[in-house]
């Protein structure tokens, strides 16, 4: 099979792993990267917490559940062997009060089922040699969880990319796609860039990058904010390692929790609030295209009707650092607002049907001549190189379609 060459619209952990992935699968690939921003990896990579995510939460069977458990290995992996600093230091997920205990149970349940190793049920004591702060009646240990640089991953993809012979391109944003003889043309501030093949890894964009393709935005991306403090040097006692609920079935967000970050201090949240822009970072960030693009989509109204008790929930505890804090006591009694100083904030890029519903899975469209990833929000950096091996496979069936680079069907996903 000839080797492909490749567009790839967005320079976040995603695309670059999957560009990375395409001139693993072949080394003569034609792969080009096009990154709207000055540097790779400026959003929603540049803005988590820096967590590796293991798998635990995800429905067994989902592609989340799958990709999670293989990515985080490949993860490791890959920053052991590029000198990445990373840490495998596992996780406590705490029950802050009995009527938690089941659904503790069944988390328990699920990570086994998705292939973890090593989980362990703990008791209070238990529970205290391992954070003697956290409060709570029982405990899990997810001893597969992580923290990582992220920023130092995407610059060890590039590295490898380059040396690969791919190109990554930076103030190249897709203003336009046009399907022309052989494949695509994106024309962009840099230039235009032609390949017979695109796939669309443009996270908080995505959706419209597609739309640019030809494909209906039959799910929409409406951005969320998720807001941080930081503990004070002093009181970073109160944390060891990775603190966090147990999440609320009813919600569709996990709560907030403690990180400890891989260049140390610990990071408390996120909440999750409406974001005014894809690219707000702070409360004062208004885009009044991307407000009306959400305000104007009835998905996010049937949501918002849905969930009106967590979203106003979650708005009160985004102005009030008290609420705040009062969360995080559930997990850490001893914490107090005075220990809590203004941190970051990330925006989670979340695709949601006219319906109203999350969609909680990662999710592919697939057009002509071309690959779109319409949902990857966490754990996606976790997974990104699982993901981009998946990429892989759908270019390869994308050649091998009917001897040409051609690919159409409905959205599917894995």
């Amino acid at each position: 099979m000839a080797a492909p060459s490749v567009l790839i619209a967005g320079g976040g952990i995603i695309g670059l792993a999957a560009a990375y992935r395409l001139l693993e699968a072949w080394p003569d690939a034609a792969v080009t990267v096009l990154e709207k921003e000055a540097a790779v990896g400026q959003h929603q990579t540049g803005h988590n917490s820096g967590v590796l995510h293991c798998g635990l939460y995800y429905k067994p069977g989902s592609i989340k559940a799958r990709l999670a458990v293989r990515g985080i290995r490949q993860m490791a992996a890959f920053c052991q062997e590029n000198g990445v600093p990373h840490e495998i230091c596992g996780k406590l997920v705490v029950a802050a009060d009995p009527e938690e205990i089941p659904r503790l149970r069944d988390l328990e349940s699920r990570g086994r089922q998705n292939g973890l190793t090593g989980l362990r049920w703990l008791t209070p004591p238990e529970m205290r040699e391992i954070e003697p702060h956290a409060g709570g009646v029982a405990a899990l240990r997810v001893p597969e969880e992580g923290i990582v640089d992220y920023a130092a991953v995407c610059a060890a993809l590039v590295r490898r990319i380059e040396e690969r012979g791919g190109r990554v391109v930076t103030r190249a944003g897709v203003r336009k796609l046009l399907l022309r003889g052989p494949g695509w043309v994106a024309e962009t501030p840099a230039g235009a860039f032609q390949a017979a093949l695109l796939v669309n890894t443009a996270g908080l964009h995505c959706d419209r990058v597609a739309a640019l393709a030809g494909i209906p935005r039959r799910t929409r991306i409406v951005p969320f904010r998720g807001e941080y403090y930081q503990i004070r040097p002093e009181r970073q006692y109160l944390v060891r390692h990775l603190i966090y609920p147990v999440p609320d079935p009813k919600f569709p967000f996990l709560g907030v929790h403690f990180t400890r970050l891989i260049h140390g201090g610990i990071e408390a949240g996120p909440n999750a609030v409406l974001a005014f822009a894809r690219e707000g970072y702070r409360k004062t960030d208004i885009n009044l295209f991307d407000l009306w693009d959400a305000l104007t989509y009835p998905g996010m109204w049937n949501f918002l009707r849905r969930y009106p008790a967590m979203c106003w929930a979650e708005l009160r505890r985004s102005f009030s650092k008290d609420l705040f804090c009062r969360s995080l006591q559930r997990l850490v009694p001893e914490i107090r607002t005075e220990d809590l100083t203004a941190g970051g904030a990330g925006v989670r890029a979340q695709a949601l049907t006219p319906a109203g519903d999350l969609v909680q899975d990662f999710a592919f469209e697939l057009g002509p001549r071309a690959v779109h990833l319409i949902n990857a929000p966490s754990p996606g950096a976790t997974a990104s190189l699982a993901i981009g091996e998946v990429i892989v496979e759908k270019v390869r069936d994308a050649l091998g379609a009917s001897g040409r680079a051609h690919l159409q069907s409905p959205a599917s996903g894995g």
